[in-house]
């Protein structure tokens, strides 16, 4: 493949909700441009996007894939993604690197929720957007009802630059306002043949020329005031104005194609390198520094990885758009983040599992890489010259789902760790950690399908059987009032024994509070716990009833149970220990017996302290339509949840509420089937809070259970 200039690339990625037809649409550009030279198809299993054991199963994407064609002298790469909202990640990234995004539309059903949500991530990433309306060869499909549709939902701004004629099972022809010209297709697609546009047809196409004048127009003074002066704008007047609608997102353009008849595949790629800007010709991507970077192939090379994949045979393959300079083949690079040095062993155009070799990779372009030795997604690779930036990394949506995963063999556990950190390298979106305080391994992802997708790849291409399973509650313990408890560790085996002898009083912490006046404090220590909260530790030994030297070891006897609650074996927190009084023998004390001592007696007062189980509260933000909203807030009102207020977005309504996390488990599976799957959700941690008394009992009932079946 030949090397292209920046100003001669051109990237774009496809979303849209299932089924809208973006793979299909893959497979015609790649056809019509040379790449492949037959079209496959979802249902013969033989699409170049569709590659994946798990995707041909499926007959639908669950990860997206890089793609090139060569069209008029210019490359295209294109990502296609995903539709459903669990495999968000690949649009995020897709967004990320390319200059605008082409939103697929089914012209039988118009906006659906997929639209809407994915909509949403284009918003997020201030992405261009133009919208294809597809499907329009099928007896159903409505091209005028689904640009009502747009305009509805999406604003004014929506404007078609391509409209059907014949739509149905009669469609072949689409008019082209932008040229005034009719394209007329063959049957079994292809190039069009170049038509006047038909007396009939004339008036609406002049009519939403107009419009797309006016539109344009409105992006910038100069243009305004020619098109004030002229009452129209020339060809290259218009061009430059739709150009410039579409970056500043003022502008969304509606094309018109038939993916499966291989019908508009030319006229969209014509868009394509006319009126989406070259990656030099929008705002660079700054660094961690505030440097910003330009796509200008002659500065130091700097490349942002976006993607990873691990394929048969190759092993893993790093994705990544060059933000500056050039990079070539055999060239030594610096990872900005580690400062790992690595060697671009190979260069390739990818499309699926065909790869172009690449001898040199300039600003603006996308291309793949393999074996590099510590590089991962999100990380940023450089010349030796540049080797300490860091491009702002892509923000990746948190999880929404949590699930405890383990191997239904024991045998499985150690393989099942190196599965699933090979699984985290692929997959952005997905976290997993061992948790100590819980004793699971913790999987977080975006939807109870990407976790089903997940457990599939370890039990299909891992070959390891898995179980997930509800993970068990973080919860804290403190206490309520202040509590005095003595305790005397005694032990004696034959020559020298054990001693010691500790009298504690604990209270309640709290910021600001006033120390207590009841013993003379000759020493305070603070420590701020790592699951939160605090332990104050202070010593108040007059007259030398406790050597200082062991105080160090009672501290750690009440460390060791702070770990271990009394209440349900979780973490305690907020807890002021004052140390009065002890005893000491002169042979057989020791740090051992003071440690037992302090132990025990810590684990003693805090059960006549007013215990209390804290549990975690999350800030929780729905995003749902407003007839949904009575569903929703009868449903969160079951989870214990406060309701913080609501806010109005389109035609969506926002609620805001703190929700105990022992209430969200599943919720995802819940709001997608109260609300058909247009409701989404975030989550954050806000606060720990008292858990009320009957929850409190029952909890406390489950932990003696537990502790009874393991004994």
């Amino acid at each position: 493949m030949k090397v292209y200039k920046t100003s001669e690339l051109r990237n774009i990625v496809l979303i849209g909700g299932a089924k809208t037809g973006k793979t299909t649409l893959s497979e015609s550009i790649l056809f019509e441009c040379g790449v492949i030279n037959r079209r496959g198809s979802i249902e013969d299993k033989n699409t170049v996007s569709d590659y994946r054991e798990i995707e041909l199963e499926r007959q639908n994407s669950v990860s997206g894939t890089v793609l090139y064609a060569e069209f008029k002298g210019h490359k295209i790469n294109l990502i296609d993604t995903p539709g459903f909202d669990d495999f968000v990640g690949e649009v995020v990234a897709g967004l990320n690197v390319t200059e605008a995004a082409f939103m697929m539309i089914n012209g039988q059903n118009g906006v659906e929720v997929g639209t809407e949500v994915q909509w949403r991530q284009a918003k997020a990433a201030n992405a261009p957007v133009v919208f294809l309306i597809n499907h329009l060869e099928h007896e159903k499909s409505s091209f005028e009802e689904s640009l009502r549709q747009l305009k509805t939902q999406f604003g004014a701004n929506v404007v078609p630059v391509q409209y059907p004629v014949n739509e149905g099972h009669s469609f072949d022809s689409i008019v082209d306002v932008l040229q005034q010209k009719m394209l007329k297709y063959p049957s079994g697609g292809g190039k069009a043949e170049v038509l006047d546009i038909p007396a009939d047809q004339k008036e609406k196409a002049e009519e939403i020329l107009n419009s797309l004048v006016e539109a344009a127009a409105e992006n910038d003074e100069a243009l305004m005031e020619s098109f004030f002066e002229n009452g129209t704008l020339t060809p290259e007047e218009l061009k430059k104005g739709l150009k410039l609608g579409i970056v500043k997102r003022g502008l969304f353009p509606v094309l018109c194609v038939g993916a499966k008849p291989n019908f508009g595949i030319d006229g969209m790629l014509d868009f394509v390198i006319n009126y989406i800007p070259a990656p030099n010709e929008v705002d660079g991507r700054s660094t961690k520094d505030g440097k910003e970077l330009k796509c200008n192939a002659a500065e130091p090379a700097s490349a942002l990885i976006f993607k990873t994949s691990i394929e048969e045979h190759l092993g893993e393959i790093s994705f990544f758009k060059v933000y500056a300079g050039e990079i070539t083949e055999a060239m030594d690079m610096v990872n900005g983040v580690n400062s790992s040095k690595e060697r671009i062993s190979q260069l390739f155009a990818v499309a699926g599992k065909k790869r172009e070799k690449l001898e040199k990779v300039v600003a603006g372009d996308i291309a793949a890489t393999i074996k590099l030795k510590n590089a991962r997604t999100n990380q940023t690779l450089n010349s030796v010259k540049n080797s300490g930036d860091v491009i702002v990394p892509i923000e990746f949506p948190a999880p929404k789902i949590t699930m405890a995963v383990k191997a239904k063999n024991t045998s499985d556990d150690e393989k099942l760790g190196a599965a699933l950190t090979e699984l985290q390298k692929v997959d952005p979106t997905i976290s997993i950690e061992y948790s100590k305080e819980l004793k699971q391994i913790i999987m977080r992802g975006q939807g109870e399908l990407h976790l089903n997708i997940a457990k599939w790849h370890l039990e299909n291409i891992e070959k390891i059987p898995i179980e997930y399973y509800a993970p068990r509650i973080p919860y804290r313990e403190t206490i309520t009032k202040p509590a005095k408890a003595m305790y005397r560790h005694k032990k004696q085996s034959g020559g020298s024994g054990q001693f010691g002898e500790v009298h504690m009083l604990i209270q309640p912490w709290s910021e600001g509070m006033t120390p207590q006046s009841e013993f003379p404090i000759r020493g305070t220590e603070e420590h701020n716990l790592s699951w939160g909260g605090k332990l104050v530790f202070n010593n108040c030994i007059v007259g030398g009833s406790i050597d200082a030297r062991f105080m160090p070891a009672i501290l750690k006897g009440i460390m060791e149970k702070i770990e271990e609650g009394p209440l349900t074996g979780s973490y305690a927190r907020d807890i002021v220990v004052n140390i009065y009084d002890g005893k000491m023998h002169p042979v057989d004390s020791n740090e051992l017996a003071f440690k037992l001592a302090g132990r025990t007696a810590f684990k003693e007062a805090f059960k006549n302290a007013g215990p209390k189980i804290l549990e975690p509260i999350y800030d929780v933000e729905v995003m749902v339509p407003g007839d949904r909203m009575g569903d929703i807030m009868t449903d969160l009102q079951g989870r214990r949840a406060i309701i913080m207020g609501m806010d109005s977005e389109g035609n969506y309504q926002i609620v805001r509420a703190k929700v105990p996390l022992a209430e969200m488990n599943r919720y995802s599976t819940a709001l997608s089937s109260l609300t058909s799957g247009s409701g989404t959700y975030s989550l954050k941690f806000a606060e720990y809070a008292m858990v009320p008394g009957d929850v409190q009992t029952a909890l406390l009932k489950a932990y003696e259970e537990q502790e009874k079946e393991e004994e």
